[in-house]
């Protein structure tokens, strides 16, 4: 996450506004083409954080989600209002699993196992947005209401249009990317066990296998928190949601 530039955030406003601001106004200059994922909502979404998110909507007489989360805009406005010179368009992007394609995970991953992903795309221009922080604000708020109908449309369709889907097939550079990876740690791997006569001996095996099965061992514990469901229960406030924020960008 540090060399991918993410911004590392306390999910407290007050701190991390000027994270927020310092981080966005570095991409003005970045010699590089970027983009910048914003999740609005700040955390993952479970069963739990939806019935608290319709609660507080009720409470709020706002629009009661069904499928997504009240986004918590202030991340997002600031973000518009820093990068409005020089960042054109705004993406966004709603994800569904089909039906008929078991839900991807961290250890389906490993294991090799494709899912099927379905993924609508709609381009926003940024000078077509309002220009006053509320208003911007109100525009994310109404596109989470249409993200939902979107949502309800793939749940009793299994698409999200009448248009075909496009199959946008496995792009080759990130695989160049990982065998070129794979290769040079592979030969510094050989090369370190050459070298360390590791496997010479009945003690250096019985290490290696030891570091072996405690890597393994924390994978597996790693795979467990990346679950949504262990994530952290969503907790709302009296009056306002505690939902958290965060900022990620490449």
């Amino acid at each position: 996450m540090w060399f991918s530039e993410y911004l590392f955030l306390e999910r407290s406003w007050v701190k991390d506004e000027n994270t927020i601001k310092a981080g966005l106004q570095r991409l003005r200059d970045y010699p590089q083409p970027f983009w910048l994922a914003l999740f609005v909502e700040g955390t993952r979404f479970t069963q739990a954080k939806l019935v608290a998110a319709q609660e507080y909507a009720t409470s709020q007489g706002l629009p009661i989600p069904r499928n997504v989360l009240i986004p918590r805009t202030k991340g997002f406005v600031s973000a518009v209002s820093h990068m409005r010179s020089f960042v054109p368009a705004i993406y966004d992007i709603t994800v569904a699993i089909p039906k008929s394609s078991p839900s991807p995970t961290m250890l389906r991953l490993f294991k090799g196992q494709s899912s099927v992903v379905h993924v609508h795309i709609k381009r926003h221009l940024m000078k077509e947005l309002p220009e006053m922080d509320e208003a911007v604000a109100q525009w994310c708020k109404d596109l989470f209401v249409e993200k939902d109908k979107l949502l309800d449309k793939h749940i009793a369709e299994d698409t999200f249009s009448d248009q075909p889907l496009q199959d946008i097939g496995r792009p080759a550079k990130p695989l160049l990317v990982v065998c070129s990876w794979a290769c040079i740690v592979g030969y510094g791997a050989l090369k370190f066990l050459q070298q360390s006569s590791l496997l010479s001996s009945w003690r250096g095996i019985a290490l290696s296998a030891f570091i072996l099965a405690i890597v393994t061992f924390l994978m597996q514990i790693l795979i467990l928190f990346t679950q949504s469901e262990r994530s952290t229960p969503a907790k709302v406030a009296a009056g306002k949601p505690r939902m958290t924020g965060r900022v990620q960008q490449q």
